[in-house]
């Protein structure tokens, strides 16, 4: 067998040998739920060993599953030489036409060795004439169609070429008999296999010479059963034939009471059944013997048989009766049996005795009295059809059997009389009808009325209405029926349903039968109707049906609303009206309608609100969410127009309004599903407020200051209104920014304070407030101002006025920009402003360079501070060194990753460890110096620098077999949690097996102690 592992021994060994114990059973586990979920590829070939006789026909099935690549394989065939069963010799392949070798390449060519494929994966090799050289070890291979190797790809099996030692023989003959008398023919059958088999012998009859098709008589199968054929089971049944073994090789044939249709030839046929190894039985060989003949003398007979009928053409409904005459000598002492025959097909019986017997399809009509067969004489038989079909139409016979006795069964002579036609013709009817509607097209509520005339009718008519959905015409529903006694049923589908209203069928003196549908429900009432009407006489009935179309239309066809109003906008306190109107394709009357007023805000914040609905009764549901509409609105309804009236308008009531119009089918009060709906174009109302007159200092300003300073910006407001309140938000924009202004800080109307996205940081909480100096001036202050504060400041002033429904912002302006730049010592320091790119992978450390060249002024101090560059808003302030040695973190995430390492009084190097993917991007120090003015006095800024950018790029990990472990919580888990389970386990079955042998030994040591005890006569046990 051609196999292939998945992972080769040199790979296994270079990634698992260097682990650890833990490590190589997390690999091996990993590996195994990896071969857990791939395909394998599985060749299966028929299971051996197998033995055929040499000259035999044999077929040997392959099949492959598990692959992957195209639904159809291709297999080849190789066989394994019992003289050289190492060397393979192909056979024959459905892929490569020179694959056979020379041996079998010409058996192979002229078809006497080839591969049948059954399906794309499954083949059957067929060897048309078995030699001796055909035996050995035969292989199926199936080349790879896989990404990888992986499976089996060949299987193998045994084939064993035996002699053919099945042998059949009988005496030729030919042989005249006398109808009734006993034929004994002998068949003798032997082998000499010496695997085990099982031997099948059975005889066979061809009726005439030319016949090709053999007839089983009886078969002694494998399984040692007896089987007779279709003809001669009855005959087996009672003993006449039988098949019987005589000795080891003998077997008997007995045809007793031979009939005329036994002549013929015979012969006898054995096989010879092995049993394979997958438990299934092969024949191997089968022989047929020489044929015998058999002539059969029948014996002369004086029987002659006829028939009559009373009348043989007939109509529907009348009476057929049929005479059969028995001629005979002494007719009055012999025993006959009648058959009656419709084109061939038996009717019924009548035995010797007179007893009737009725075939299957006639016995329902015997017991309604509608069929009659008795026996006046022995020599006359009479059948009677009362009211006789069309299926009575055809040629009757009547078949008469003569017994030796009454109980026989099987006859002397049997004689068949002529045939007698019967005609029977239908009875036609003359009725016609037409369909009408006085409604073709119709609106869903509206009544549908349909007319079905019926004219030529002379029996009772009864009428079926049926309706042919649109969508659906099959299965049609029945809609009513009406009786020939006039009676009404309806269809289930309207029986009790009261939405239609009382449906009802109609008929006039004329004939004419209509069907009224109160109230069609929607456009499924539309489509087709047809009345089907039968007319019913003498046990017969005719049909004629006719159509008509009705089309409904749902009420949402053509229905619109249109929503209008006078105003667009109002000032604060007025009034306005809304009016809300309805149309349609069809008129309105008496079409119960209810309309929804809908609103949403402006700006919207969501979907419509319902405000109220006004139902067809005209009574109103307010929604208790919107209670501010309530006493405001007044709502009307004039025919098909509904209006909305509010007073006092108010900010609130600002938006866009809808109508929503549903509508019921007439004569259908609510509640109930309404059978359409409608939604109007919107109307947006402006409440206009007060107009505002608040103005703010526009002027642009500066101011200077050196850095570290503390520092005030003004927002002065001009002019605002004395009932208002004053909410302010604070922007700076950056020298670099894009023009995107960055929020600072904001001070409500309520003096609720709420900073911006890049000023959200304790740190800078802390360095920026917001104060309110007077009634009109607003400062911000900045304290300990640094380089990255630096840019153009302004206001943004909001003027809000409290209203009855809270507040609403009246307007709002703009101040002038005051811009924040710094004084420049001026000495310089001298660093390095070079620019660098680093990379670090992550987890590692990584060390920015900040380094002071030059000398410094004595006895002075440094202040250095760290910046990472924002891509939006100012740049991040990371960790501070003061000029008093204190170190400083201004970012809290990254204190525990923070080192300022200080080798040289001018290095001023940060060194960042753990790196992550996040800490990529642009790095820069700034540098201060500062000397004390004095003892006791301020310090003082005496020289100031930044250093060039240093580019920060990280780099992933390498990814290994213990990091693919780790960053699979499930997968880790399992590794861990394994080993503690499978302690547990042992542990728990120690402490069973020790219990268990406790409880053993306890036992004996106190079974030995009774015994001992009794034994002395001390103690005995009861």
């Amino acid at each position: 067998m051609r196999t292939y592992p998945c992972l080769s021994k040199k790979r296994f060994q270079e990634e698992l040998i260097p682990m650890g114990l833990a490590q190589c059973l997390a690999a091996f586990l990993s590996l195994l739920l990896l071969g857990l979920t791939t395909g394998q590829r599985v060749v299966t070939v028929q299971q051996g060993p197998l033995y055929r006789v040499r000259g035999s026909h044999v077929t040997l099935w392959c099949k492959v599953s598990g692959y992957q690549g195209p639904a159809e394989q291709n297999f080849q065939w190789s066989i394994y030489l019992p003289l050289a069963p190492e060397r393979e010799v192909q056979i024959v392949s459905t892929i490569d036409p020179s694959f056979p070798y020379a041996i079998y390449a010409q058996r192979v060519r002229s078809r006497g060795i080839f591969v049948e494929r059954v399906q794309g994966d499954a083949v059957l090799l067929h060897i048309m004439e078995l030699q001796d050289r055909d035996a050995g070890e035969y292989e199926c291979h199936t080349p790879s169609t896989d990404e990888k190797y992986f499976g089996s790809y060949s299987a193998k099996m045994n084939l064993s070429v035996i002699e053919d030692t099945l042998s059949a023989s009988i005496a030729p003959q030919a042989l005249t008999c006398t109808e009734g008398d006993t034929v004994e023919l002998t068949c003798e059958v032997s082998k000499s296999t010496t695997q085990h088999t099982h031997l099948s012998v059975g005889w066979y009859h061809f009726r005439g010479a030319g016949e090709h098709h053999a007839e089983e008589v009886l078969i002694l199968s494998k399984d040692f059963t007896l089987k007779p054929g279709p003809s001669y089971e009855q005959r087996f049944l009672v003993g006449d034939v039988q098949l019987n073994k005589v000795g080891n090789t003998t077997y008997k044939l007995f045809l007793r009471g031979v009939q005329p249709s036994d002549q013929g030839q015979l012969y006898c046929e054995a096989a010879e059944w092995i049993e394979d190894p997958d438990k299934t039985w092969k024949d191997i060989s089968r022989k047929q013997t020489e044929r015998t003949s058999l002539a059969v003398m029948s014996q002369g007979r004086d029987l002659s048989v006829d028939i009559a009928a009373a009348e043989s053409s007939l109509s529907e409904g009348d009476t057929l009766q049929l005479n059969c005459m028995v001629e005979a000598q002494k007719s009055s002492s012999r025993h006959f049996q009648v058959t009656w025959l419709l084109n061939g097909m038996k009717v019924a019986r009548v035995d010797p005795y007179g007893v009737l017997i009725w075939e299957e399809e006639y016995e329902e009509r015997a017991k309604l009295g509608q069929l009659q067969a008795f026996k006046p004489s022995n020599t006359i038989y009479v059948l009677t059809i009362y009211e006789v079909g069309l299926r009575d139409n055809g040629t009757y016979h009547c078949s008469v059997s003569e017994m030796k006795t009454p109980g026989d069964l099987h006859s002397i002579q049997t004689n068949l009389s002529s045939g007698i036609q019967v005609n029977v013709k239908p009875v036609e009817s003359c009725m016609h009808l037409s369909v009408s509607t006085s409604t073709p097209q119709v609106t869903a509520g509206d009544s549908l009325i349909l007319h079905c005339e019926v004219q030529g009718a002379s029996s009772p008519v009864s009428v079926q209405w049926w309706h042919l959905p649109l969508q659906h015409p099959n299965p049609r529903v029945l809609v009513a029926t009406m009786e020939q006694d006039g009676s009404l049923r309806l269809g289930s589908t309207y029986q009790g349903d009261r939405t239609r209203g009382n449906l009802r069928v109609e008929k006039a003196s004329s004939g004419t039968f209509t069907l009224v549908i109160p109230s069609t429900l929607d456009e499924d009432d539309g489509g087709q109707y047809r009345c089907e009407a039968t007319e019913w006489s003498r046990g017969q009935n005719w049909t004629v049906e006719g159509e008509t179309a009705v089309t409904v239309n749902s009420m949402g066809l053509g229905l619109h609303t249109t929503l209008k109003s006078q105003v667009a906008s109002v000032t604060y306190g007025q009034s306005f009206e809304l009016v809300c109107q309805l149309s349609a394709n069809y008129t309105l009357e008496e079409v119960p309608a209810s309309v929804w007023w809908l609103f949403q805000h402006n700006p919207p914040t969501g979907p419509y609100h319902k405000l109220v609905q006004v139902f067809p009764n005209g009574t109103m549901a307010w929604v208790s969410a919107q209670s501010h509409f309530k006493g405001k609105a007044q709502l009307t309804k004039a025919d098909t127009s509904f209006r909305l009236h509010i007073h006092s308008a108010v900010a609130a009531q600002e938006g866009t309004y809808q109508c929503e119009v549903e509508v019921w089918r007439r004569n259908i009060l609510p509640p109930g599903q309404p059978a359409a709906t409608t939604r109007s174009n919107t109307v947006g109302i402006k409440v206009v407020l007060p107009e505002s007159k608040l103005q703010v200092d526009t002027k642009n300003s500066s101011v200077e200051i050196a850095s570290g300073a503390d520092t005030a910006i003004e927002c002065k407001i001009l002019f605002a209104h004395n009932n208002s309140q004053l909410a302010v938000t604070w922007y700076l924009l950056p020298p670099w920014a894009d023009g995107t202004p960055l929020q600072i800080i904001r001070a409500d109307y309520s003096s609720i304070l709420e900073y911006g996205s890049e000023f959200s940081s304790p740190a800078q909480k802390s360095r920026f407030l917001s104060q309110r100096v007077s009634s009109n001036v607003f400062w911000l202050q900045i304290l300990s101002a640094n380089l990255g504060d630096r840019g153009n400041y302004y206001c943004v002033v909001e003027e809000w006025l409290w209203l009855v429904d809270g507040w609403y912002k009246r307007g709002e302006g703009m101040s002038g920009r005051t811009t924040l730049e710094f004084k420049l010592p001026e000495r310089e320091l001298h660093i390095e402003k070079t620019n660098h790119s680093i990379s670090a992978r992550e987890g590692e450390e990584v060390t920015l360079h900040c380094l002071l060249q030059g000398a410094h002024l004595p006895d002075t101090h440094f202040l250095a501070t760290w910046f990472q560059v924002k891509k939006s808003g100012p740049d991040s302030a990371l960790l501070s060194l003061h000029h008093d040695g204190t170190i400083k973190y201004l970012q809290e995430s990254l204190s525990g990753r923070l080192y300022l390492r200080r080798p040289t009084a001018g290095d001023f190097s940060l060194t960042l460890s753990s790196v992550k993917e996040g800490d990529a991007g642009m790095y820069y120090c700034q540098v201060q110096e500062w000397q004390q003015q004095g003892e006791g006095k301020k310090w003082a800024l005496q020289a100031s620098a930044r250093s060039g950018y240093t580019q920060l790029t990280t780099i992933p990990p390498d990814s290994t077999v213990m990091s693919r472990i780790c960053s699979s919580p499930s997968l880790l888990n399992f590794i861990l949690y394994l080993p503690l389970v499978l302690i547990l386990l042992l542990v728990l079955a120690v402490f069973f097996w020790y219990c268990r042998r406790r409880k053993s030994k306890k036992e004996n040591i106190t079974g030995n102690q009774l015994m001992e005890l009794e034994g002395n006569g001390e103690v005995k046990t009861t």
